[in-house]
């Protein structure tokens, strides 16, 4: 029995033992794992600490030019107001788009499909969108209302385009040109009053402006390129024309 206990004992010991080994196996890694932490945390700051201080020193330049930066109210108390980089304050109960008059011309624009009422005039929707496309707002002037309704209309527009199409005589030619004739009263008189006449509508002033209805000559053409003569006593100084080559003109 002694011989058995004794064994039990020593497999007891040995045991205990091995396990008070691996604890004190355990117990002298930790320092070990506390220093291998501390070298990788001290090796993470050295790679961090330059980027942080560099990103610090931008936050403190920028907060310091930042802190230079006056508004108008602080410049005009401090009397550092300067007259050339002040505006002048919209005024709000204005618009500042100006208006455009398009003329409307005889017709419906689908040969008498959708109007065929001798009364009837359009004015193309392109016409529209291109006027405001360039910021400007739209007024339709109907070339058979009555006279006072249409040029009270002409004195609240900043402009008139004429637009293209086939009536050349009658009541849209006389319209026309009294339109024409109040824009150069407006212009003769200092009021800026721009006219833009295209196709159709450039035909019209040349015949209003040369006053000759036959000025225009019939011709037959497809895509045939041709110079712009100009007459001896035009001046084409502050035009578009100035910047064409000689060439071309």
């Amino acid at each position: 029995m002694t011989n058995n206990a004794v064994p039990q004992y020593s497999s007891s010991s040995s045991s205990s033992s091995s396990s008070s080994s691996s604890s004190s196996s355990t117990g002298s890694d930790m320092p070990k794992n506390d220093v291998v932490s501390s070298s990788s945390y001290s090796e993470i700051w050295n790679y961090l600490w330059i980027p942080l201080l560099i990103s610090y020193s931008k936050e403190l330049s920028l907060a310091k030019a930042q802190s230079t930066i006056l508004l108008p109210t602080q410049n005009h108390q401090l009397g550092l107001a300067d007259s050339t980089t002040t505006c002048i304050t919209p005024d709000p109960n204005l618009n500042y788009r100006p208006v455009i008059g398009i003329l409307s011309h005889p017709g419906d624009g689908a040969s008498g499909r959708l109007n065929n009422a001798t009364n009837a005039s359009y004015i193309a929707a392109s016409y529209v969108k291109f006027v405001e496309s360039a910021g400007a707002r739209v007024i339709p002037l109907i070339y058979n209302e009555p006279s006072h309704i249409l040029f009270q209309k002409l004195n609240l527009v900043n402009g008139v385009l004429f637009t293209g199409g086939w009536a050349k005589t009658g009541l849209y030619y006389k319209v026309v040109e009294r339109i024409f004739k109040k824009a150069l009263e407006r212009n003769d008189a200092g009021d800026h009053f721009p006219l833009y006449a295209i196709c159709l509508g450039f035909e019209i002033l040349t015949m209003i402006i040369s006053k000759d209805h036959n000025i225009l000559e019939a011709f037959n053409a497809t895509d045939q390129a041709s110079t712009l003569q100009f007459m001896d006593n035009t001046h084409i100084e502050g035009t578009v024309f100035q910047r064409f080559p000689p060439t071309f003109a």
